[in-house]
């Protein structure tokens, strides 16, 4: 009976030590359980927080360089732009250019003084503004186009759209926008069918690829067959313009391309593959 007893009061002691220890250590083991939880979540929560500010810090990026490249900015305040001295350029218009470009068409300049020929900006950086006035004017009839008012002579808009294509880039859609481009000595086919301006387009064809520049858009049927007529006046600058034709080829599409008279007539052209990126294939 004694020996029951012990046993009974044996088991009595450890079921109530095992009890201290129940409510002594588990309310430990638990909030230590709940603290590991609540930090994994908190960490899982901070590195989505942090892949939800990279995919915004992209997206932000992306808009940026698209108004970059759509030319939606003032050259005149963007610390990577340069104001060009007057006596390089052509007009009284202020004009402005990428320092890189406007550096290595000082050295291109330079060298083509030394055989005789003055090479001189007659249009650089022209924004979206400057481009759609540009265009606006040639739709209205304002500025005269080959001899004639689009607006009487081709009355019919989708056809007067593609008239003004010839020459001038749809607002968003034109390589002046980057600073990269330059329009040298005159915007005239005529002038390059004189002498002089045969003597400055035979030096550049030469020599301007040593300075980085190109001839942007060439005779049709040598490399592209559509887009803009050749323009011997039209040179860019390869180090920048090279990356800044694949972003544009990455980021525009159709859809930006607005803001203008006749805008409505943007879709079905193709504006991009047909214009934007029917260059010289040497420039690419």
């Amino acid at each position: 009976m004694e020996k029951t007893q012990k046993i009974i009061w044996k088991f009595i002691l450890s079921l109530i030590m095992l009890v201290l220890v129940f409510f002594v250590f588990v309310p430990y083991f638990t909030s230590d359980f709940l603290d590991l939880r609540q930090k994994r979540e908190n960490e899982e929560n901070y590195q989505k927080f942090l892949k939800e500010e990279l995919v915004k810090k992209e997206a932000e990026i992306k808009e940026e360089q698209k108004i970059f490249l759509m030319g939606k900015f003032d050259p005149a305040i963007r610390e990577n732009f340069i104001l060009i001295p007057p006596e390089y350029t052509v007009g009284e218009n202020k004009m402005y250019l990428r320092k890189e470009t406007y550096e290595a068409y000082l050295q291109m300049r330079n060298a083509a003084i030394v055989d005789g020929i003055n090479l001189k900006i007659a249009s650089a950086t022209r924004n979206f503004d400057y481009q759609k006035n540009l265009w606006n004017n040639k739709w209205t009839g304002i500025t005269i186009v080959d001899g004639q008012d689009l607006s009487k002579s081709i009355p019919g808009e989708q056809e007067r759209f593609k008239k003004i294509l010839e020459y001038s880039a749809v607002p968003g859609t034109s390589r002046h926008h980057w600073g990269t481009d330059i329009d040298i000595n005159d915007a005239n086919p005529s002038y390059f069918d004189k002498e002089k301006g045969e003597k400055e387009y035979d030096w550049l064809i030469k020599n301007a690829s040593f300075f980085g520049f190109c001839q942007t858009y060439n005779l049709k049927n040598t490399g592209r067959v559509i887009g803009y007529n050749e323009e011997k006046w039209h040179w860019s600058y390869l180090p920048l313009a090279r990356t800044l034709t694949q972003e544009y080829k990455n980021l525009i599409k159709d859809e930006n391309i607005n803001g203008f008279l006749g805008d409505e007539y943007v879709a079905g052209q193709d504006l991009i593959n047909n214009y934007v990126l029917s260059i010289n294939p040497n420039c690419i």
